[in-house]
Formats: structure tokens, C-alpha cells, sequence
């Protein structure tokens, strides 16, 4: 399977902000928050259709999304993930005493997971506190 390195931004979106309206631990947070916007080259060079489930993975954790076309660009070789659990799963945690994590430029690699799940958002999260 093919892997593509990119570099992750996150930022906020309207879908995501009326989503989290109806509470972060319904599906409809998952369906606005819980995917990678992909630059239809990038799609290309990594073998996705529109709409399939690809893991990022960071120097500081992995994660499970849906890779859609972008719908700003085009702008090949960079992804974005709303912010929310799934971007918070692999940006630097380090905040640099502001209080937020740089949620810009995070090198991923990206691959094609089609029978791994895209956890909602509680399921995430509580998947992220466990004890190891």
C-alpha cells in the first residue's frame, strides 16, 4: 500500500463549529472533525478514492480519518484536519507555555486503512487516556 509524507495544518471550520453544537460525542462531530483534507494529486499518488479511511501518523501519535477531496487549493503536499480530538491526537502536545499547541506544520505520513474505524470523538479520546 502506497504512503505519502505531508505537512499538517489544522485550523477552525464552520461545519466543525456547528457540529460540536450538537455535543463532541455525536456522530455529526465525528462526520465535521474526524477527516484529513487531501489535495486530489495527493489522493492520486496515494491510491485513495474520495471518502476512504486513511491513518496520519506523527512523531506524536496516530489516528484514524476520512481523506476528502480539499475544498480550498489546490495545495499539494499539505493536509488539514479540523481541530478536535483527531488533529489533538497527532500535533506537538507542547504549547510552549501559551496554553495551545501549534496545531501548524506537523510532517505525517499518511496510508490507506480502509477496515480501520474512525472512532468518535469520546471514543478517541478515552482510546488516548488509557494506561499503558
Amino acid at each position: 500500500m502506497a504512503t505519502i509524507n505531508l505537512n499538517l495544518i489544522s485550523g477552525r471550520t464552520i461545519q466543525q463549529g456547528v457540529a460540536i453544537e450538537s455535543g463532541k460525542e455525536k456522530p455529526s462531530y465525528r462526520t465535521a472533525c474526524g477527516i484529513i483534507e487531501l489535495d486530489p494529486s495527493d489522493l492520486k499518488k496515494l491510491g485513495a478514492w474520495k471518502n476512504t479511511n486513511v491513518r496520519v501518523t506523527s512523531d506524536y501519535g496516530s489516528v484514524v480519518v476520512k481523506a476528502i477531496e480539499t475544498t480550498q487549493g489546490p495545495h499539494p503536499g499539505l493536509g488539514f484536519i479540523p481541530m478536535g480530538p483527531w488533529a489533538n491526537a497527532i500535533v506537538n502536545p507542547n504549547t510552549y507555555s501559551t496554553g495551545m499547541p501549534t496545531f501548524k506544520g506537523t510532517p505525517v505520513k499518511v496510508e490507506v486503512a480502509i477496515k480501520e474505524p474512525i472512532l468518535l470523538g469520546i471514543e478517541l479520546v478515552q482510546k488516548l487516556c488509557e494506561v499503558k
